[in-house]
């Protein structure tokens, strides 16, 4: 799997990033540190525990991993879990939340593969 095909996989605007960081090596490097970013943990455990005020910035801070990253679909569905939290409204976000356990898996596991593959 190239690293365009990784950003197929998981609804990514692979151009974009590239147009920002003008490096696929650049690139990769981010994608792969994009797996020790504990801001979707933390997301999980503060929802969990329902402290709403800490969920908004690890779902802020995924967010902007995301943007950052081109990692369009988890990044939407993050801000909307952010938008809800910056409203206060934890029924909502706890709403949303799945889309984002969605969201997250098919990234990560399509970024551990791509990993194996790169060697």
């Amino acid at each position: 799997m190239t690293l365009k095909e990784c950003y197929t996989a998981i609804g990514g605007d692979y151009e974009g990033v590239l147009s920002r960081l003008r490096s696929e090596r650049l690139i990769q490097k981010f994608v792969l540190k994009f797996l020790d970013d504990d801001s979707y943990n933390q997301l999980c455990r503060t929802m969990e525990a329902k402290d709403y005020a800490e969920a908004f910035r690890a779902a802020h801070t995924l967010k902007g991993v995301c943007q950052n990253l081109g990692f369009t679909e988890l990044g939407e569905s993050s801000s909307d879990v952010t938008e809800a939290l910056r409203a206060e409204n934890g029924a909502e976000a706890e709403r949303l939340i799945g889309k984002v356990h969605e969201d997250y898996k098919k990234t990560s596991e399509t970024i551990r593969d791509f990993k194996a593959q790169a060697g």
